[in-house]
């Protein structure tokens, strides 16, 4: 997208939102009375839009909050921080903190997390492609320890949670929900951490237990590879774990430290 259709977005965003004039960015072709007519049209259905887009990257809290009141919230949080940009498939990043500061959902402490979960699968899915360098490995048995690290697939996350989110996200997503025990782990307070890893198109949602989480944040910071078993602590099983890791498409391969620098999680460089 050029720079000027990117600026013609943002600013026929920022319209919707305050209800405003067409601005003379739009550029829009039409006389100023039928730019008005498109603008109003675009206003009309900005809720539904909203409620698109928010559902396509928030399903379980959706389904937790019910359709007709996820419509409200998604009409709120699109007026109080309407899209930045004209991909709507990169709005509500802010959506987790805002609602877990929502008063009126704070009888549910656990739904900011729960959306974390739900935006770490979307942002998973829309990561770049990547392949499993197998040939890498050969560098675990060439290479000392301090020298390598380990390149998880883009789009691979971690977050952790004082609340049950594995068993939330769960719950809602496949087919042999357990409600019963879902409520049972969310009344018991069940610390949870969710590791996001794609597989295919689809990304998946893994509970992962201490050891591993603390491995995967550091192979996600692409620390050396002696200093993430130190981290993993000794519980930690790292023949298993490669193992798991392969068998899933967590890994995409292995690289000297000084071959690149660590990526983010869309596999953009740190």
């Amino acid at each position: 997208m050029s720079g000027a259709e990117a600026e013609r977005q943002r600013a026929l965003l920022a319209a919707i939102a305050t209800r405003g004039p067409a601005p003379a960015e739009l550029a829009l072709h039409e006389d100023a009375a039928r730019a008005r007519q498109g603008l109003d049209a675009y206003r009309i259905n900005a809720a539904a839009i909203a409620e698109r887009a928010l559902l396509a990257v928030f399903p379980t809290i959706a389904a937790l909050i019910g359709a007709e009141d996820f419509e409200h919230l998604a009409r709120e949080f699109w007026r109080a921080e309407p899209p930045a940009r004209g991909d709507l498939g990169e709005w509500g990043a802010s959506f987790p903190a805002w609602l877990e500061a929502h008063a009126a959902f704070s009888a549910w402490p656990y739904f900011g997390d729960a959306a974390r979960l739900d935006l770490a699968v979307h942002e998973c899915e829309r990561a770049a492609d990547a392949d499993f360098d197998a040939a890498s490995l050969a560098l675990l048995s060439e290479a000392e320890p301090q020298q390598l690290t380990l390149v998880l697939m883009p789009g691979t996350a971690l977050i952790r949670s004082r609340w049950p989110i594995v068993t939330i996200h769960a719950a809602h997503h496949t087919a042999e929900a357990d409600f019963d025990a879902m409520r049972a782990a969310i009344d018991s307070e069940l610390a949870e951490t969710a590791l996001v890893a794609r597989q295919g198109w689809r990304a998946n949602v893994h509970r992962v237990d201490g050891a591993t989480a603390r491995w995967t944040e550091a192979l996600i910071a692409g620390t050396a590879l002696d200093r993430a078993l130190v981290d993993a602590g000794e519980a930690f099983d790292f023949s298993l774990w490669l193992t798991t890791a392969i068998q899933e498409k967590w890994l995409k391969g292995a690289t000297l430290c000084t071959d690149q620098p660590p990526t983010h999680n869309d596999g953009e460089p740190a």
